[in-house]
């Protein structure tokens, strides 16, 4: 069996792994990135918040995807039958970039990936992780190649960034159960033959069928629109008897007053994927010689599109602290990188409990809005999530429902 040595083994080519690496080569790192399928290949994810845009910008990334130019994304609207709230990511509470992307996530990672391969990293596609080791800080993972040839790789750190593969935590024992209520969704590309000229055809769009079920609408540039359906996991299997996942996605969208006329009858670009109860949690998100970012560790909901900027943020600060570490300097993982992301992480988890509830849902469309609520939230939705001058995220644990709770007593209170 071949051995190779290197100072970093980042397994997964997503969003996090590229970040990482990339920062990491940059650095001077020797990096090796391992990637268990072939690109380009379909994920779910498409819709970016603008906190991802520091990460790409940081890892000399954002070059190589701004000359794809993927949709741009510069704010998010959510619709309630003939209610509309839309956030402008320019009008938020606080500093950051006021836009993102929409993306097809096989043209955005395959982008990625082929931006740091150029930079000089080793990557090897079709390499799967069979087993891992620790003897001290230091790794011996047995992999294997498309061909099935076996090899060791010596790491002195690993970064997973396998996504829902979750090689770490399948390897070491590390998962535990999400304490978000289970949800599953449901999801193809269709080709937008009625798209509207102009932002209606090109808006991102959460249309709310009840309080918990939601269409998601994420038009790309290439004139394809990612579709999908969200809600509680019961629900969406009651969506088809037969439990055919067409099926299913044609009757959300007969459910869509605002859509029915766009997407009936459109054809399904790919038979449509369903991802059951996806909420992932972790016992640790790091350990010694190791460290899990992105969804590997951590995956809440889809509805805020929060995914992939965890992703980057974890996979970015994992980089950061593997390199100070190498360089001397003490690091505390449980403060600087645990409770850190946790913090973000529970802002978030906060919002996707107060969305399914119904209490942001009455923050968002309370009409006459207030302004300075809506940026605070907006500040939120667009991944600032660490910012605690907004008062949205230092109080996001009772904030949203005491506030939702004096809006409906004033409503119910208000002559008719």
């Amino acid at each position: 069996m071949t051995k190779e040595f290197v100072d970093v083994l980042v397994i997964g080519a997503g969003p996090s792994g590229c970040v990482s690496a990339s920062y990491l080569f940059k650095n001077n790192v020797n990096v090796k990135v391992v990637e268990k399928q072939k690109f380009p290949r379909l994920v779910v994810g498409e819709s970016l918040i603008p906190r991802v845009m520091d990460h790409f910008a940081e890892a000399e990334l954002f070059d190589a995807l701004d000359a794809m130019n993927f949709e741009k994304k510069l704010g998010a609207r959510f619709i309630r039958g003939e209610e509309i709230c839309n956030f402008d990511f320019s009008k938020k509470f606080g500093e950051g970039w006021d836009w993102t992307w929409q993306v097809p996530r096989a043209d955005f990672d395959n982008t990625m990936a082929q931006e740091i391969v150029r930079k000089g990293i080793d990557l090897e596609f079709e390499t799967e992780v069979l087993e891992v080791s620790f003897e001290g800080k230091k790794s011996k993972t047995i992999v294997k190649d498309k061909d099935g040839n076996l090899k060791e790789i010596h790491a002195n750190f690993i970064i997973d960034s396998s996504g829902y593969g979750r090689v770490l935590p399948r390897l070491l024992d590390l998962d535990t159960p999400s304490k978000l209520d289970p949800h599953s969704s449901i999801f193809t590309h269709v080709k937008d033959i009625n798209r509207e000229e102009g932002v209606e055809g090109t808006q991102i769009s959460f249309d709310i069928l009840e309080t918990e079920v939601w269409l998601w609408v994420i038009p790309f540039s290439n004139g394809n629109t990612s579709l999908g359906v969200v809600g509680p996991t019961d629900f969406i299997n009651s969506l088809s008897e037969n439990k055919d996942n067409a099926e299913a996605l044609k009757n959300a969208i007969q459910k869509s007053d605002y859509y029915i006329k766009r997407f009936a009858g459109t054809e399904f670009l790919f038979e449509p994927v369903k991802l059951e109860n996806y909420s992932r949690a972790v016992k640790r998100m790091y350990g010694d010689g190791f460290a899990l970012t992105g969804n590997s560790s951590e995956f809440l909901d889809p509805v805020f599109s929060s995914g992939v900027a965890f992703a980057t943020e974890s996979g970015m600060l994992a980089a950061k602290l593997y390199l100070k570490e190498s360089q001397g300097i003490p690091v505390d993982w449980e403060v600087e990188f645990t409770q850190y992301m946790k913090r973000g992480i529970a802002v978030f988890t906060t919002y996707v409990q107060e969305w399914y509830t119904g209490n942001l849902q009455t923050l968002f469309f309370h009409q006459p809005e207030n302004p300075e609520v809506k940026e605070k939230i907006c500040a939120v939705l667009a991944g600032y999530v660490w910012n605690e001058e907004n008062s949205f995220v230092k109080k996001h644990d009772h904030v949203i429902a005491n506030m939702a709770y004096l809006l409906n007593m004033q409503k119910e209170q208000s002559p008719e």
